[in-house]
């Protein structure tokens, strides 16, 4: 296992249960414990964990992973649900997408689509996340609009209101909208309340709108709300999303994906 397989699966476990011992983490990664002892004095210096007496808790602010750290979560069924999102949008259209592990899949799916090698442009993409403006910057026939705003560490996404300003002078075809959490009753959510407040605003200018989810964020909360289930036209998300819990998005008028 590479360091950063191996610190990636460290984090994760730690934002999981908080506290983590060496001993533990080193029967879990099948490593050393010397090399988890010293992959947490580095995490630490890093402010990633605070380190303790035979093992690490979670850092006073790090209750959500930097995106550079949930890449590998769920890898292959985010590549799936991004390549069919990606088959959703027509040629021309204009593409809000907010930050996030899938919704970056999504950019990279739109980006190598044969269809849109070419145009004047072949779709306008409309996003907060600085990570994915850099990405589809090099692509010439795609006219990359980039919000302004304040950015957030953990996701790379720009907030608060020169973010608004910009989104409140624009309409879109379609916003793909990236969550940590999606439920039929309670609705999309984040985090992040001006995280959440700009992923809504993009919502609102968007004529229809699509949420990106692996099955992992289904039927799940989280602190700040995006929108209500009702106003989202369709779920992509994994086959190993549940039948039940398919049921309940489509009694809520959502079109259903599962790939």
């Amino acid at each position: 296992m590479s360091r950063d397989a191996r610190w990636k699966a460290l984090l994760e476990l730690l934002v999981e249960r908080g506290r983590l011992d060496v001993e533990e983490a080193a029967v879990r990664l099948e490593v050393s414990a010397a090399t988890i002892r010293r992959d947490f004095d580095q995490l630490a210096e890093q402010q990633m964990l605070v380190r303790t007496r035979g093992g690490a808790v979670v850092h006073g602010v790090s209750y959500e992973l930097p995106l550079r750290y949930k890449t590998a979560r769920h890898a292959p069924e985010k590549q799936r649900v991004a390549k069919a999102v990606a088959d959703l949008v027509a040629p021309g259209e204009a593409v809000g997408l907010t930050g996030g592990t899938t919704t970056t899949e999504v950019a990279r799916a739109l980006a190598v689509r044969p269809d849109l090698a070419s145009g004047s442009p072949a779709l306008t993409v409309v996003t907060n996340a600085l990570n994915i403006a850099n990405e589809l910057a090099v692509r010439p026939q795609f006219k990359i609009v980039a919000t302004g705003g304040v950015a957030r560490p953990q996701s790379y996404e720009l907030i608060g209101p020169l973010a608004d300003a910009v989104l409140q002078q624009i309409t879109l075809d379609v916003a793909v909208l990236g969550v940590v959490a999606f439920d039929a009753t309670h609705g999309a959510a984040a985090h992040d309340e001006a995280e959440a407040a700009i992923n809504r605003l993009l919502c609102e200018r968007a004529e229809r709108v699509i949420v990106a989810a692996d099955s992992s964020k289904l039927g799940q909360r989280a602190f700040a709300r995006i929108c209500a289930a009702e106003s989202v036209d369709t779920l992509v998300t994994d086959a190993a999303a549940g039948p039940e819990t398919i049921a309940r998005f489509r009694e809520a008028g959502i079109e259903v994906m599962a790939v």
